[in-house]
């Protein structure tokens, strides 16, 4: 095992939600992508924001920009973007905490409505990747540092943490996008490895 990989373990309440996600169908399995867009570019705002009080960051902050790309051979979905990123201490707290005020009411509402379409309401967009995927790995570079990181997650109530690298500031969240048959969930159909279909979306 790599000494400088932590382990950490979802809170409880967060588990119930990531199963809720995982398992569930959802009225608009489409939802991830646009939930991981929004995420990229509030980053950017974030950038933005920062550069006002710090000059070393003004340049990077004019060229923001968010990519997303397919590779097929490894059946991953890769949504990119130059803004704020993330430290690890960051990263525990923002995706190591699902919707850290309304979990409950959130885990209530959706097994209630049984829809997606609660999950921005909540703040919980990210985690909606695990409808896609059965492995979420974000590379991450907070603006200012030298230190990138690695979180990386199967939804099964932990993730790890460890040391990267990464070219610029900012954070790529990369989907491994499940394999499905017609009849396992609301998104089986969509071919999400299909740059026409995320073009749609």
């Amino acid at each position: 095992m790599d000494e400088n990989r932590s382990t950490y373990e979802f809170q409880s309440e967060a588990k119930q939600v990531l199963d809720l996600m995982i398992h569930s169908v959802y009225s608009n399995p489409d939802i991830f992508l646009r939930e991981l867009v929004s995420n990229a570019s509030d980053a950017l705002d974030k950038l933005r924001l920062e550069s006002l009080s710090d000059e070393k960051l003004a340049d990077a902050a004019k060229d923001g920009r968010i990519t997303v790309s397919v590779d097929k051979e490894r059946k991953t979905v890769t949504v990119s973007d130059n803004g704020i990123g993330m430290t690890k201490d960051e990263l525990v707290s923002y995706l190591g905490t699902i919707a850290r005020s309304g979990t409950k009411e959130f885990i209530a509402s959706l097994r209630e409505a049984g829809g997606g379409d609660l999950i921005g309401q909540f703040g919980v967009g990210f985690y909606s990747s695990f409808i896609a995927a059965d492995r979420v790995t974000v590379k991450t570079r907070r603006a200012g540092s030298d230190e990138a990181w690695l979180w990386d997650s199967a939804g099964g109530g932990s993730f790890t943490i460890e040391p990267s690298d990464r070219d610029g500031w900012g954070s790529d969240v990369i989907l491994r996008i499940k394999d499905r048959e017609p009849e396992d969930d609301a998104s089986a159909g969509r071919d999400y490895l299909s740059v026409w279909t995320l073009r749609e979306i």
